[in-house]
């Protein structure tokens, strides 16, 4: 099972994020833990200075940017 980190404050972009994020991860089949992390000192420990940010299974994949669902899925693949 995949460890998806969306991190944001709930802004309209890390909520855009999170849904992308999610249809990503269903269009893979892949099963997957979709975590909202909007705790700025959270945030801050991953060294994310711009959100949203996406995390995959402990590791920053990108940060200050909505990528395409076709980037996420490279991303999470």
């Amino acid at each position: 099972m995949k460890k998806l980190q969306v991190l944001g404050t709930g802004c309209p972009k890390c909520k855009q994020l999170a849904q992308m994020t999610e249809t990503a991860a269903q269009e893979l089949g892949i099963e997957y833990e979709l975590i909202k992390v909007t705790d700025i000192n959270d945030i801050l420990s991953f060294g994310v200075m711009m959100t949203p940010a996406l995390v995959v299974d402990g590791v920053l994949k990108v940060a200050g940017k909505v990528p395409p669902v076709a980037e996420i899925k490279k991303l999470l693949a």
